[in-house]
């Protein structure tokens, strides 16, 4: 390579790594919505919802037990179902315990996902310390 074109390959490797950076930037939400931020309120209410439209009653006849911070110990967000896998970080999230008649409920919530029923409930690492 003569001295007139030995600008040319640094040149044409940080075109390629900032298009590479660039499309991993703008490519990593793609087709994904992001889900608004909620507060452990708006995450209770939702969970009062579904869980009244599921048992088919009126949501004053559910009683919000605990609505906690936790950390989940993966993705599963502390409700694992068989045959799928998690990524294994932990993750901040919400347990929501609701009460219809008799019976608790548990939703989980995580990451910015809304509130979930678990059937089968994991423990979570951690608790807030009001828990």
């Amino acid at each position: 390579m003569n001295q007139s074109s030995s600008w040319f390959l640094p040149f044409l490797l940080c075109l390629v790594l900032a298009v590479t950076l660039t499309s991993c930037r703008d490519g990593q939400n793609k087709g994904v919505a992001e889900p608004a931020e909620t507060g452990s309120g708006d995450l209770t209410a939702t969970a009062v919802q579904d869980l009244a439209k599921r048992l088919g009653v009126e949501p004053g006849e559910i009683t919000v037990l605990r609505s906690v911070e936790v950390t989940w110990p993966d993705g599963s967000l502390g409700c694992p179902k068989e045959d799928m896998m998690y990524t294994q970080a932990l993750v901040e999230g919400v347990l929501i315990v609701l009460r219809a008649g008799s019976r608790e409920y548990e939703y989980h919530s995580g990451k910015g996902r809304p509130p979930f029923y678990c059937e089968s409930p994991g423990k979570p690492l951690a608790k807030s310390p009001a828990e």
